[in-house]
């Protein structure tokens, strides 16, 4: 196949899918991933597409989404490790609401094993990791079918949410900086998060580290509405993610970090890996948050709180 043959199927394939891997481009094409990532490149030069770690997406900026066979494939090893950590959070009996996305999903795997827990989700995922659960009642949001990521989105999915509340959303998305909080570059699918949150009494996000500081088109949750925050150690030459984290915790978020490497394997099948939590690594000088007390909340673990402690809290902030 010739150059021009290649580059035309590869935009096709990407106009077609919104993101595509490329070793999904190099199997389709019959080439090596070297001559396919130079073959994108020339591409992202005539401003046909855009360049992402391990593929290509459509142009676009703040209106960019990568589609799910991409997003499986990226960060895998950090997503088990923040499933991992985030599982801790749930108690026995507890209702929760989960979103849609690929942390999620790994979450849900783990939550399988929670006894009497009641999971409201709008995602066939997240509904599929625990369709097996036989002590786990799966709750489904109406609406329509959105494929690219598996969820159900629009005004059927919305009105099934109203006069719900439980204790805690987790909730992903595609981008997570200080100033605007949680973002997507979906409208449908942003509409929905935004419903997932008001019935939560608080909002846990699950978001690696290259979403940090990274925005798109709309947002679901502004900062101060976002509890915690789990996430993975940015590597050190990545100054951006750190950065955001500090800034973060200085609006009051509390930050778990949880550790890439033996944090349960992919798949989903281990349990949960409690020894890997440790205090983010903030950069710089730390602020004081206004009316937070002594110390930074960043620095406030998972599991430094009792149940009945954490419990108190949930109920104190439904009488709000």
């Amino acid at each position: 196949m010739f150059a021009a043959e290649r580059r035309q199927l590869i935009l096709e394939m990407v106009r077609a899918n919104g993101a595509v891997s490329l070793r999904e481009l190099a199997r389709v094409v019959q080439t090596s991933e070297v001559t396919v990532r130079r073959d994108v490149r020339a591409l992202e030069a005539e401003g046909l597409l855009d360049r992402r770690h391990g593929g290509a997406v459509l142009p676009g900026g703040f209106t960019r989404e990568s589609g799910f066979p991409q997003k499986s494939h990226l960060a895998t090893a950090e997503k088990t490790a923040i499933a991992d950590l985030a599982a801790n959070l749930v108690d026995e009996g507890e209702a929760i609401v989960v979103g849609a996305g690929t942390t999620t999903q790994e979450l849900a795997r783990r939550l399988a094993r929670v006894p009497g827990l009641t999971v409201v989700t709008n995602s066939l995922l997240v509904a599929q990791a625990l369709a097996h659960a036989n002590r786990v009642e799966v709750v489904m949001t109406g609406g329509t079918l959105r494929g690219s990521n598996y969820a159900l989105v629009g005004s059927g999915a919305e009105q099934s949410l109203h006069g719900l509340r439980v204790s805690r959303a987790f909730l992903s998305g595609s981008g997570l900086t200080a100033e605007r909080g949680l973002s997507t570059s979906n409208m449908l699918s942003a509409s929905v998060d935004r419903a997932l949150v008001q019935a939560a009494a608080e909002v846990v996000v699950l978001a690696d580290h290259t979403k940090l500081g990274t925005d798109t088109m709309f947002q679901t949750v502004p900062t101060d509405l976002i509890t915690r925050l789990v996430t993975d150690e940015p590597p050190a030459h990545d100054d951006r993610a750190a950065t955001e984290l500090q800034a973060l915790a200085d609006q009051g978020v509390q930050i778990a970090v949880a550790g890439a490497t033996g944090a349960g394997g992919a798949g989903g099948d281990a349990g949960p890996a409690r020894q890997q939590r440790r205090d983010v690594p903030l950069p710089g000088p730390r602020r004081q948050v206004p009316g937070a007390g002594s110390g930074l909340r960043s620095a406030t673990m998972l599991g430094e709180q009792s149940p009945g402690a954490e419990r108190a809290r949930v109920a104190d902030l439904r009488r709000r």
